[in-house]
């Protein structure tokens, strides 16, 4: 299969099929007698496991470490779980981060006019950095 055939199958578009096997995530393609490059069904199925991985928020580095353990049959498990695990505390940080954002910015919002006056807390709470000020 040629790189169009392999990014329509596996839903991922040709410029990030390149840059997985720049970066080793997927072996290099095989090349045809023009220099086209060639693909797999194997392939197809390995680009659909990093594509899935990625819509969960997966570095890079560790859909690289999740594909080599789910090659690999002899896989003990505990690894694959410490990156999920991993994972999951840092999705969990930045749902925290974002969470006192909003809340911040409703504080903000609510205590704005919004009518013809100058005065807003939403521009005085940025520029003076108030979020950390308001104890929410």
């Amino acid at each position: 299969m040629n790189i169009g055939e392999v990014a329509e199958l596996s839903q991922v578009n040709s410029k990030m099929i390149r840059r997985y096997e720049e970066q080793g995530i997927i072996p290099k393609a095989g090349r045809s007698l023009s220099g086209y490059r060639q693909y797999t069904q194997k392939d197809v199925h390995v680009l659909r496991f990093v594509k899935r991985s990625r819509e969960l928020g997966f570095s890079m580095k560790d859909v690289k470490q999740l594909v080599s353990l789910w090659r690999n049959k002899n896989r003990p498990s505990s690894q694959v779980k410490s990156i999920a695990s991993k994972h999951i505390e840092e999705l969990e940080r930045k749902l925290q981060e974002i969470q006192s954002m909003l809340s911040t910015l409703k504080y903000l919002t609510n205590n704005c006019h919004g009518d013809q006056r100058p005065d807003c807390p939403i521009l005085e709470g940025l520029e003076f950095n108030k979020s950390k000020e308001l104890h929410l």
